[in-house]
């Protein structure tokens, strides 16, 4: 699937043509766990600043937040390092079931879980079928759906958090259109760095050489150069572990470790955007054999300009970069056409 059909499903989003808060008024935010999270501390985070708006503590398998709002922000909520919901902080008693990927109880959540539903009856739709003909349609209509949805809410959180989304599938020439188009966009802390992001990427894209890069963790310092340009072909995977699409190509990585292995093919893993104990529960849960480097951060993604993951690199036996941002069978044909000497590099 393209970009904004995957992570478009997995995030939350609301339809609203026009919403207000007066000065001051009141909200009540209450976010649903599980048992085992209980005494958890829980973060509500501004999701375009990434400042903290509040904390408290799981409790009852409850995390309430009370306060008062002057205009409705996009929030995430935080545990553990991982994100556990977005929604629309606004007036209103909110609930949040990060379990069920459920949010309403106030005008824009309520709707939220109307697009929700229907993005992922497409997602199903689209999973169902082998039809390639049927699946085109799928997308066209869900990307006529999340256009539709973006646009008619450009001036407020909802069509901002859509229009991060979309901006990972595009290039520098289509994203500076639609800032010239919706220049208030602008104003926004994750738009002015994907716009750098943009840049970086570009610097970084097919036909490029490697950027090093070096992450320091437990003592010891690795470097993207240990493994890349040293005569084999590297797929590194830039991912989380508490990012689903990451944990998916994880089976597609093993699959070309096992058909390309023995013939030069060495896989990477960089962990970035989380904590250094979840990435190692998650190598031995997932059966992850490859070296990864622990702890990156935000190092290799700035560098990169990577916006959203998995992103997944192939370097040549040079470092000369040979595809990037391929997932699933797009990926397996860009690495069976590098070993075969027919890939194309822009």
């Amino acid at each position: 699937m393209k970009s904004m059909f995957k992570t478009a499903f997995a995030a939350m989003a609301a339809v609203s043509c026009v919403f207000g808060a007066s000065a001051g008024d009141p909200y009540k935010v209450r976010v649903q766990f599980t048992d085992d999270q209980e005494g958890v501390m829980v973060y509500m985070v501004n999701f375009d600043t990434k400042e903290k708006i509040d904390s408290t503590v799981v409790s009852q398998k409850v995390a309430l937040f009370k306060g008062e709002i002057d205009e409705p922000v996009l929030a995430r909520i935080m545990h553990d390092g991982q994100p556990a919901g977005t929604f629309v902080l606004e007036s209103g008693s909110i609930v949040v079931d990060p379990t069920k990927r459920k949010v309403f109880g106030s005008m824009l959540n309520d709707q939220l879980q109307d697009f929700n539903d229907k993005a992922a009856d497409l997602s199903e739709r689209y999973s169902k079928t082998e039809d390639d003909s049927l699946r085109s349609r799928i997308y066209d209509e869900f990307m006529t759906l999340a256009e539709s949805v973006m646009t008619d809410n450009i001036d407020n959180p909802i069509g901002y958090y859509l229009f991060v989304d979309k901006a990972s599938s595009m290039d520098a020439t289509e994203f500076a259109s639609w800032l010239a188009r919706y220049p208030d966009l602008a104003r926004y802390q994750r738009v002015s760095r994907i716009s750098e992001a943009l840049a970086k990427k570009s610097a970084t894209s097919p036909g490029k050489m490697f950027t090093d890069f070096e992450v320091t963790y437990n003592g010891k310092t690795s470097r993207l150069s240990d493994y890349v340009g040293k005569g084999k072909y590297v797929l590194a995977d830039y991912w989380a572990s508490w990012c689903g699409p990451c944990l998916r190509q994880i089976p597609v990585i093993k699959e070309l470790l096992a058909e390309f292995g023995d013939k030069g093919l060495e896989v990477l893993g960089v962990a970035v955007w989380d904590e250094p104990e979840n990435t190692a529960k998650a190598i031995e849960s997932h059966g992850i054999t490859w070296p990864c480097i622990i702890n990156a951060q935000t190092i290799p993604t700035d560098i990169y300009g990577i916006n959203g993951i998995p992103c997944i690199i192939l370097y040549g036996p040079d470092g000369t970069i040979l595809s990037r941002d391929k997932q699933g069978d797009d990926l397996k044909a860009d690495v069976r056409a590098a070993f075969a000497g027919t890939l194309k590099v822009d």
